[in-house]
């Protein structure tokens, strides 16, 4: 059964967009079974802020898009084919984001 998180950030879009796309952190926020190798989502669409990561039995799609006062407003889709509690873990892989955003806004 696919689950939605949604969550408001207040870093700016491209910036949440950016650290959820980097192969280097992806494994920080995604769910375990879709962790990457450094290896880019399998779609991406960077002038909708979207990407898509999967494989035969997950799926997780992102869509970062503007919030007010600069921040952004990110949603999950989360498919979890392993019988895991699929609204935990999306819940869990934004928190999980938004810690990776916080510690890339701080070194840079």
């Amino acid at each position: 059964m696919p689950a939605r998180a949604v969550r408001g950030m207040s870093a700016p879009p491209e910036v949440v967009f950016n650290t959820a796309t980097d192969p280097a952190r992806a494994s920080a926020w995604l769910p375990a079974p879709l962790r990457t190798d450094g290896s880019p989502p399998a779609e991406i669409s960077g002038e909708e802020l979207r990407a898509r990561w999967g494989d035969a039995d997950w799926a997780a799609e992102i869509r970062v898009d503007p919030a007010d006062s600069g921040g952004a407003r990110i949603q999950l889709d989360l498919t979890d084919g392993s019988g895991s509690d699929p609204d935990q873990l999306a819940d869990e892989a934004l928190n999980n984001l938004a810690r990776e955003v916080a510690d890339n806004l701080q070194a840079g």
